[in-house]
């Protein structure tokens, strides 16, 4: 298991942690907490900006108009509709701390000054989280500077207030950062990666697997009585790569994995494996899973990148697999859909191919079992 302890030292996990929100759908929330810490923060300094303008040239007018100018374009970046990149994180960090840093600077009151510094907290705790320690070390460069000249400025004339000041900042921050860290090897347990594709933030063949396992075995309702396994391929996908380049092809993939999050119930399974094949395993009440299958085909097919897919669905009896949740199980139930899922395909995509109460080699007979029942739709 790679826990946090392991995975500090091997730098930067911005894209670990990119994965381990998107396989928990909170990756929307995160940019908009971040966005409006942002904003907040910067509605904060303007005003105190805009009313120094009699004290230094740099603030006033043209301070308010740099707040404004640099908060917009980070905000920008945690509004739109994609997940911020590493460079775009790095630079928001890097940009917010030199703002916070540049806005205590031209404040002429060194107490005020002070207080504005503990903003610096913010991108202390948000570094821990995201990124490496040779960035909280950049980070924490350009915040040692500030407090430093913000100290001076006071010790001249009350140095008990600046020692004092300058203990406490440091205290709230080592603080902080230190609860971040915490925070993280107390989560350790949930944030293996070895389980997530790093793209998608999808679970891979094993975590599927395992997922799946205790699906069934948990399910202790009567009326859930089916288990639907689909297999959904993206028809086309090939054509997509070799126009967009490889770029193109993961912001696809990566849509489509949301997509799917977004459509199916919160209970449903999902995996993703190789470039364009998804996983997605849930349990009815009802032999049929063609809605579910339907709106998987359309949800695909209206994403911004042209592309239809193939589905193979097997709809099974819960019953008998709840006393075979083995690996052989899944592996035929996995097998059959990719099957059916190559009949859509062969019958030219944009389909499924239902396959209902299929007979499994790995199960025993049971009285719910039912002929093999295939149909396209």
């Amino acid at each position: 298991m790679l826990t946090p302890a392991r995975w500090r030292h091997r730098g930067d996990h911005y894209q670990w942690l990119t994965s381990f929100l998107a396989a928990r759908d909170l990756q929307t929330l995160t940019c908009r907490v971040v966005a409006w810490s942002i904003i907040g923060l910067g509605a904060i300094a303007l005003p105190v900006t805009l009313s120094t303008s009699q004290y230094t040239p740099m603030s006033g007018p043209g301070g308010g108009a740099l707040v404004i100018l640099c908060t917009g374009v980070m905000a920008a970046i945690w509004l739109r509709s994609e997940w911020p990149t590493w460079r775009q994180s790095v630079f928001c960090v890097v940009l917010g701390t030199l703002l916070i840093a540049a806005s205590c600077l031209w404040l002429p009151h060194p107490i005020m000054a002070l207080v504005g510094s503990t903003a610096f907290v913010v991108t202390t705790a948000y570094t821990v989280f995201f990124h490496s320690r040779r960035l909280l070390l950049i980070i924490g460069g350009i915040q040692a500077a500030t407090l430093a000249i913000l100290a001076w400025r006071l010790f001249v004339t009350e140095p008990v207030a600046a020692l004092s000041s300058i203990a406490l900042l440091v205290t709230i921050n080592a603080t902080v950062a230190f609860a971040c860290e915490l925070a993280l090897k107390i989560a350790g347990p949930e944030m293996s990666h070895d389980g997530i594709e790093p793209l998608t933030g999808l679970l891979n063949r094993e975590a599927f697997y395992d997922e799946v396992a205790t699906l069934i075995g948990s399910r202790s309702r009567r009326d859930d009585r089916y288990f639907v396994l689909i297999v959904a391929n993206l028809d086309s996908f090939s054509l997509l790569t070799a126009m967009s380049g490889k770029a193109g092809g993961n912001r696809a993939r990566v849509a489509i994995g949301q997509r799917l999050r977004e459509t199916v119930r919160g209970d449903a399974v999902i995996g993703h494996l190789g470039d364009s094949e998804y996983l997605v395993a849930d349990v009815f009440t009802h032999e049929d899973p063609s809605p579910l299958a339907d709106r998987i085909l359309g949800t695909i097919k209206s994403a911004p990148f042209q592309l239809t897919a193939s589905l193979g669905v097997v709809s099974t009896p819960l019953r008998p697999l709840a006393r075979h949740t083995s690996r052989d199980v899944l592996d035929e139930l996995v097998t059959i859909a990719t099957n059916a899922m190559y009949e859509a395909r062969k019958a030219g995509g944009n389909q499924s191919c239902l396959l209902e109460s299929p007979k499994l080699a790995t199960v025993d007979d049971d009285p719910e079992s039912h002929p093999d029942i295939g149909r396209s739709a």
